[in-house]
């Protein structure tokens, strides 16, 4: 029996870490407002998201009502400004069934930035009081859905930082958590390892399958997953990208093959495609890293897994992100940025299965309450673009 710590509990059964009020904008020209509500409250946990299209697009609408009803949010006020296309309605009448309070605020009808901020000032003000009562649940790991993202990756990331990622989703997967690695586009010549993996042929055939179109996405696009910095960093190819960020998956059986937003229905260890379907249609798949961790926090991450060469500073909003520095020398420059040193690794100081243990270690106490550097920083970044998927088939979930 894994160690217990109190989630907050939502009326569908889930629970979260924490108890964010979120702000969301619902095009662009509402960010501004959204901004000044959440910075009145800066020692609170109130946070900005938001979707910055005019236009409309199914996968920015299914992906707004799963973050906005992830069990780390206990409330949402919508900011429109009154004529995009978003479907303000729909969203939040999926927040509202979902249990949780919830309010629209329209600047063309609150009479302009001012009033609107103001109103919405005093709407955070009210319901901070009242989702600090929401009922409190025991938790353990086996409620936990952690996800895994590598940026700013260079020679020392797949043989130190990645690894003991890898080694942390086998120990947290052991214990009954679901555990999400994706970027398609990076697992290019990967795809028959991992079909090895898949616990049904089917499976395997759907591994290949995702990583295929993404080869196929990116060379229709003329550039693939693998930016100057990775090279300057001492990687040569996207095949040694690829290697190295394969093996933040651990030695575990794939589950499951996910897109964003499907939430992993048991334990294990998931996939997640996060390369359009279709045709080529809105550029790059994701622009940059807080693109793919958004995607995973839709798919109900609580935490996020990032591990960096070359060194990132960003978080998130809505889950923690914990950093893992994969080299020594990078760790010692950005040390306030960073909350593990697996660069011990390289310079002999630590095995992968010990660092592994830190990271593991390290996403209970934070599940317990305890901020990363990020959080405590204030980096709470968030990216949100236009996409299509079709639903994911039967033989992805075969567990289920």
């Amino acid at each position: 029996m894994t160690e217990k710590f109190q989630g907050y509990l939502r009326a569908d059964g889930r629970k979260g870490i924490r108890n964010t009020i979120v702000v969301a904008y619902l095009v662009e020209c509402a960010h501004f407002v959204a901004t000044k509500i959440a910075a009145k409250f800066d020692e609170s946990d109130v946070q900005v998201i938001g979707f910055p299209g005019c236009f409309p697009n199914e996968y920015a609408a299914q992906m707004m009502e799963r973050l906005c009803t992830h069990p780390n949010v206990g409330a949402v006020l919508f900011v429109s400004l009154g004529c995009e296309s978003f479907d303000k309605v729909r969203a939040s009448t999926a927040v509202s069934e979902s249990g949780r309070p919830v309010d629209t605020l329209i600047i063309q009808r609150s009479g302009g930035t001012t009033k609107t901020v103001e109103a919405g000032r005093a709407w955070v003000r009210k319901t901070l009081d009242e989702i600090a009562k929401v009922e409190r649940a025991p938790m353990g790991v086996e409620d936990l859905v952690i996800g895994t993202i590598c940026g700013g990756s260079d020679g020392t990331s797949g043989i130190s930082g990645n690894p003991a990622a890898g080694k942390a989703f086998d120990l947290l997967i052991g214990e009954g958590a679901a555990c999400i690695f994706e970027e398609t586009g990076e697992m290019i010549s990967c795809e028959d390892i991992m079909a090895e993996r898949a616990i049904t042929p089917e499976l395997g055939e759907e591994l290949r399958a995702a990583v295929q179109k993404a080869e196929r996405y990116y060379d229709t696009l003329g550039f693939g997953s693998f930016a100057a910095g990775n090279a300057a960093g001492g990687l040569s190819t996207i095949e040694e990208k690829s290697l190295g960020a394969y093996v933040k998956s651990g030695d575990n059986k794939i589950s499951g093959l996910i897109k964003p937003g499907d939430v992993p229905p048991t334990g294990g260890l998931y996939l997640m495609d996060v390369v359009p379907d279709g045709e080529v249609r809105f550029g790059f798949p994701n622009i940059s890293d807080n693109a793919e961790i958004v995607e995973m926090i839709a798919s109900g991450a609580h935490v996020t897994l990032f591990v960096t060469g070359r060194g990132s500073v960003v978080g998130s909003a809505i889950s923690p992100v914990i950093k893992i520095c994969a080299n020594p020398d990078t760790y010692r420059a950005l040390t306030d940025d960073m909350d593990v040193n697996a660069g011990d690794i390289i310079e002999g100081k630590r095995s992968i299965a010990e660092v592994g243990q830190e990271i593991r270690d390290l996403v209970v106490n934070v599940a317990k309450g305890a901020e990363t550097k990020s959080e405590a920083l204030g980096h709470r970044e968030f990216i949100l673009t236009y996409k299509t998927f079709e639903p994911i088939g039967p033989s992805c979930l075969p567990a289920v």
